[in-house]
C-alpha cells in the first residue's frame, strides 16, 4: 500500500525538491523503528471490517479464558487490558485478532506500545469479564452485575460507532491512549 507522507516529494521519493526534510530516523524500545506522529496522522483509516473481524477474534480468545474455573472472567479482562501491548515474540505488541488481521495499534507520539497504553485503551472491553466475576460475588456482586453488564454494552456500541464514524476510525479508548489502528504488511 503506498502511502505519500510530509516527507515524500510527488515529483520524486523523499526530499527530490523544495528540501523537504527526511523523517526522523529514530529508533524504539528494542530497537524497533517508530512512527513519527506526523506519519501517524496522515496514515490511512484502517478497514472497519478487518476492525471488526480481529474484535471477534479477540471475543474468541476471551471467551476460551472464560472457561477457566472462577477466575475466567478475570482472566479474559486481563487479556483485554494488556493485549496490545504485550511483548510476546507471536503477538508483536498487538492483539492476536489484530496480528491475524494484518492490523498494528500505535501511538501517535511515536512510541512502542506498552502495557499501560494497552489499558488506557481497552479498559471498557474489559468491564465485560468484570461483570462475568461478579456473579461469583453474593448479594453485592450480583447487585453490581447488570449495572456493569449495561455500562459495559453502551461502551462497546460506543466504541463500534466511533470506529465507523471517526474520519481516522479512532475510537473513545484510542482518544484516551493517544493511539490509532493502521494496516500493516505483516
Amino acid at each position: 500500500m503506498e502511502q505519500q507522507n510530509d516527507w515524500t516529494d510527488p515529483a520524486g521519493g523523499p526530499g527530490a525538491s523544495g528540501g523537504q526534510p527526511e523523517p526522523p530516523a529514530t529508533e524504539g524500545i528494542d530497537d524497533q523503528p517508530i512512527v513519527d506522529e506526523t506519519l501517524s496522522l496522515t496514515t490511512a483509516k484502517a478497514d472497519t471490517g478487518k476492525r471488526v473481524v480481529a474484535a471477534i477474534i479477540d471475543c474468541i480468545v476471551a471467551a476460551v479464558l472464560n472457561f477457566i474455573p472462577a477466575i475466567g472472567g478475570l482472566a479474559a479482562a486481563a487479556y483485554w487490558l494488556v493485549r496490545d501491548g504485550m511483548e510476546i515474540d507471536f503477538m508483536d505488541r498487538r492483539s492476536i485478532g489484530k496480528k491475524v488481521m494484518k492490523l498494528r495499534p500505535i501511538r501517535l507520539d511515536g512510541q512502542p506500545m506498552d502495557i499501560d497504553t494497552s489499558v488506557r485503551r481497552n479498559w471498557m472491553f474489559a468491564l465485560g469479564g468484570v461483570a462475568w466475576f461478579l456473579k461469583y460475588i453474593p448479594i453485592f456482586g450480583w447487585l453490581l452485575l447488570p449495572l456493569v453488564g449495561i455500562a459495559a454494552l453502551a461502551l462497546g456500541l460506543y466504541e463500534l460507532f466511533r470506529v465507523i464514524t471517526d474520519p481516522q476510525g479512532r475510537r473513545l479508548g484510542d482518544t484516551m491512549a493517544g493511539t490509532k489502528v493502521i494496516e500493516v504488511a505483516d
